[in-house]
């Protein structure tokens, strides 16, 4: 989906030997991760990387490395199109009508979730601030495409002409847009594009594959609606309703019976005339390593990263930031106003954030999940991310999607967990070939073949296989692996 002629990835890979501290289990050096900065990256490019573990705080972008880590993060995504609230979701959307609406205020109900719902993943560490890049924006700068085009052709030269060919096809920009188009289903950003699905076991949640419960007292509405409707016929015969029975065949002949509410009756219902308050939200393109791109069949806003104001009569109570990609709008972080933590604000936009979710994909049919960041069940307090269903946990080690139903039994057993049964099965996007990983050098972009002929000092070999098994063949073939 990448615009055409939009610029490449450039990003400078750090390794993760160092350990750090953890924000959730408070261990000084038990925060194990890969780290790299990106001086700027297509939306196209972090939609791949987090769809292999990645994910960004600033310019930062990290990946959890999970058989080692104290807490194991698990990247979360939740089908957005399929939501359903829980009962505790209801309750701040109701709490937060009732405010706007009357002007109450119900500071006593506790809450099933944390309040900063989703800004835990941004401040585990401090790693980003230890990490920032002094890289000139000069040494950033590749020539011009006749010159790097010239470089690749070193390979040509020496008899490696597949390789060539291959980094020719990279540098001309189709394979951004249709890198994996054989293989990735739309809506399934992953690159094995699969999900285990199989029944949930008794005690282990709810079936999604069967319609929702049912309350005894609904169930009698109808029998009584229906056996209304059937004496109703009788009354040309000389039988009449009781008045009773007619107020309550007007009022449920009106409406559908037993109608769950979705997260949009909520979110956008209309306001009395006479509200107490007024709640206003406006977004706008923000300050971030990913690039803004448009689309033809993408939303209106267009790709990129936004700050999300939560404005009350006049006076902004919140900033969410969310990076809407290609499959996804992905939350990164929320911060606000201290003195309306009654209004459970966390939870509260997430929900909105879901149903932004849903509004984006009339328009881009391939956006359809919403991320939350990382699931981590060894952390408690951290467990709330899974109430948003349904939702799918990510495979550490092949990288396909797992229904959370079938993890939590298996993270119950041990902190980490490879979700695929499949023992058969391999990451499908893991590096074949190291030589066509691309790289930017003295401002000129060439194959890593040609860069290790010409590298002059002790191989780096090592760590740029380590950086390509992480991102992946794609994204290795895509962006630029800044050499000094």
């Amino acid at each position: 989906m990448a615009a055409a002629g939009s610029s490449a990835s450039i990003v400078e890979y750090f390794g993760g030997e160092d350990g750090y501290r953890c924000g959730y289990c408070k261990n000084e050096t038990g925060n194990l991760s890969h780290g790299m900065w990106a001086h700027s990256m297509t939306v196209q490019d972090y939609q791949d990387l987090i769809d292999r573990g990645w994910r960004r705080s600033g310019k930062y972008v990290y990946k959890p490395i999970m058989n080692q880590t104290c807490c194991p993060q698990y990247t979360i995504r939740c089908q957005a199109l399929r939501f359903q609230t829980s009962k505790s979701h209801k309750k701040v959307l109701k709490k937060m009508l009732k405010f706007i609406s009357k002007g109450d205020v119900s500071k006593g109900v506790s809450e099933e979730e944390p309040m900063d719902s989703h800004i835990e993943d941004a401040v585990t560490c401090d790693f980003a601030y230890k990490s920032e890049s002094h890289v000139s924006q000069s040494e950033l700068t590749p020539l011009s495409v006749d010159h790097t085009e010239r470089v690749e052709n070193e390979d040509k030269d020496i008899g490696e002409t597949k390789e060539e060919v291959n980094a020719q096809q990279v540098e001309s920009g189709s394979l951004q847009i249709c890198a994996h188009k054989d293989t990735r289903v739309p809506g399934e950003p992953s690159h094995s594009a699969k999900i285990v699905h199989a029944p949930p076991k008794p005690g282990k949640g709810a079936d999604l594959s069967k319609p929702p419960c049912r309350k005894a007292k609904d169930i009698r509405k109808e029998r009584k609606l229906q056996k209304l409707l059937q004496n109703q016929t009788c009354a040309s015969e000389g039988s009449e309703l009781q008045a009773g029975d007619q107020v309550f065949l007007l009022q449920n002949s009106k409406s559908k019976t037993n109608q769950r509410k979705t997260i949009e009756d909520f979110v956008f219902v209309s306001l009395p005339d006479d509200a107490q308050h007024k709640l206003e939200f406006t977004r706008f393109l923000c300050n971030s390593p990913l690039e803004a791109e448009n689309a033809p069949n993408g939303p209106e806003c267009g790709y990129g990263s936004f700050h999300q104001q939560y404005w009350l009569d006049g006076k902004i109570i919140a900033v969410g930031v969310i990076d809407i990609l290609p499959y996804c709008v992905s939350s990164v972080y929320l911060y606000y106003d201290p003195d309306y933590s009654f209004l459970s604000l966390g939870v509260y936009s997430a929900l909105r954030e879901i149903a932004f979710t849903r509004q984006l994909h009339e328009k881009a049919p391939d956006l359809c999940f919403y991320y939350m960041g990382f699931y981590i069940h060894s952390c408690p307090k951290m467990r709330y991310k899974g109430q948003y269903r349904p939702s799918d946990l990510l495979c550490p080690e092949t990288y396909v999607w797992t229904p959370i139903e079938q993890c939590l039994p298996l993270l119950e057993h041990s902190k980490y967990c490879r979700f695929n049964q499949d023992v058969k099965a391999v990451d499908e996007g893991r590096i074949k070939e190291l030589g066509r990983v691309r790289v930017l050098h003295k401002r000129t972009v060439m194959p890593y073949s040609v860069y290790k002929k010409r590298r002059k000092g002790p191989s780096d070999e090592a760590s740029v296989q380590q950086y390509a098994s992480l991102v992946g063949q794609t994204c290795s073939e895509r962006m630029l692996l800044f050499r000094s």
